[in-house]
């Protein structure tokens, strides 16, 4: 055994990690299809105005306002119908004093009227002619052109994330495509040789591969691309393979084998191709967390136990993750409530403590580091700062919802 020289604090872990992101450079063309949850790598600046006509804003009739300055349900302004008009479709007809067009909402406005009268505001007279029951103002009810984007506006800034309003944006100013940054590409790899392809045979003394799905499904929700690779031994030749085979990635996630037993191999494995940043954390679970430089990409070597591997997934790999890809912090929803049940926690290690949300009360769902359940079955985890060895049960608790 190889026992920890030392361990850093949660707080000196996440500065290491802050300082050693480096925002992913490279760029893609995409479908506007595609675009959503991307971020934007240049500005789009329309060529067009938005709306590119004056259009209703509702269903009803196109005037000019200064035929209706006198009219009430009392004495209604009676105008003469020239024209219907509909979306698509552009009137030939000019309104004139004392006449209007029917119009549906979202039609071109036709030339001389400068309102629209709402249709719950008129009445059809037995002539034909259309009686305004209230008064409108230039303008009122209608849509100018350019009167949400004008054609020099930038609608989409270098490093917006695309959101559905934004991609909306986009489209509004017909662009069927986008550049934005690369996702980044997460080479994702289980060691050791009791690993386990899920739906082959399971020999005496083996399990399946848990990590490689786990980290693949985290990987996919913040901003990258998981790029699994098959399980490898623990030998240090096997581990180094492997890691040269991964150079071509963006980000390298191993799980396994960074412990301190006679197996735990990774550490050697990066002494021969790379820096170690920092290796063991003063954090429960996921102690073993090691992350380092593999020439110029970033590497990550998380614990094998499934619970601790996942935990700290969550706490260390999503924050680097996304700033590598160059989206927003992660702000997961929190609830302040009471503990269901008293923890214990060890001292001088900040936990993270897995708990169930029911009726209102956090019940501690935590049952080892090896157990996958222990994340499985919880809602979200509390935060024991390395200083509180103890939390009694009713105390007012922050669970970061997962």
């Amino acid at each position: 055994m190889r026992p920890f020289a030392s361990t850093i604090s949660l707080e000196e872990a996440r500065r290491r990690l802050d300082a050693a992101v480096r925002p992913i450079e490279r760029r893609e063309r995409v479908a506007l299809a595609a675009a959503a949850g991307r971020v934007a790598a240049a500005p789009v600046v329309a060529t067009i105005d938005v709306p590119p006509f004056a259009r209703s804003a509702m269903d009803g009739y196109a005037v000019i306002a200064a035929d209706t300055v006198a009219a009430s349900k009392e004495t209604p302004a009676r105008l003469r119908l020239v024209d219907r008009i509909f979306t698509a479709q552009v009137s030939t007809v000019t309104v004139g004093r004392g006449a209007c067009a029917e119009i549906a909402t979202g039609a071109p406005l036709p030339a001389g009227a400068d309102a629209v009268v709402m249709v719950e505001e008129t009445a059809r007279g037995g002539d034909g002619a259309v009686d305004v029951l209230s008064v409108v103002h230039s303008g009122q009810n209608i849509g100018r052109r350019g009167g949400d984007i004008m054609a020099g506006d930038a609608v989409i800034g270098d490093g917006d994330v695309l959101t559905p309003s934004r991609v909306g944006a986009i489209a509004a100013v017909g662009a069927a495509d986008v550049d934005v940054f690369a996702r980044p590409r997460v080479a994702i790899l289980s060691t050791g040789n009791e690993v386990v392809e899920p739906g082959q045979p399971l020999p005496p003394g083996h399990i399946y591969d848990v990590n490689r799905f786990t980290l693949g499904a985290i990987v996919e929700a913040h901003g990258g691309i998981a790029d699994p690779r098959r399980a490898t031994e623990d030998t240090v030749d096997a581990l180094i393979a492997a890691l040269d085979a991964a150079a071509d990635a963006d980000l390298i996630v191993f799980s396994g084998g960074s412990s301190v037993g006679d197996r735990d191999l990774v550490v050697d494995a990066i002494a021969a191709r790379g820096e170690m940043i920092f290796h063991g954390i003063a954090v429960r679970p996921g102690k073993p967390t090691a992350f380092a430089r593999v020439g110029a990409v970033p590497f990550f070597g998380m614990p094998g136990n499934p619970t601790s591997c996942l935990s700290n997934a969550y706490i260390l790999l999503v924050p680097f993750l996304r700033a590598l890809a160059r989206l927003p912090p992660h702000a997961p929803r929190t609830l302040m409530i009471p503990l269901g049940r008293r923890i214990a926690s060890a001292v001088n290690r900040h936990q993270f403590y897995t708990v169930t949300v029911r009726d209102g009360v956090a019940q501690p769902a935590f049952k080892g580091s090896g157990d996958i359940t222990s994340l499985s079955r919880a809602d979200g985890y509390i935060e024991i700062p390395a200083d509180q060895n103890v939390i009694e049960q009713g105390t007012l608790v922050t669970v970061t919802m997962f």
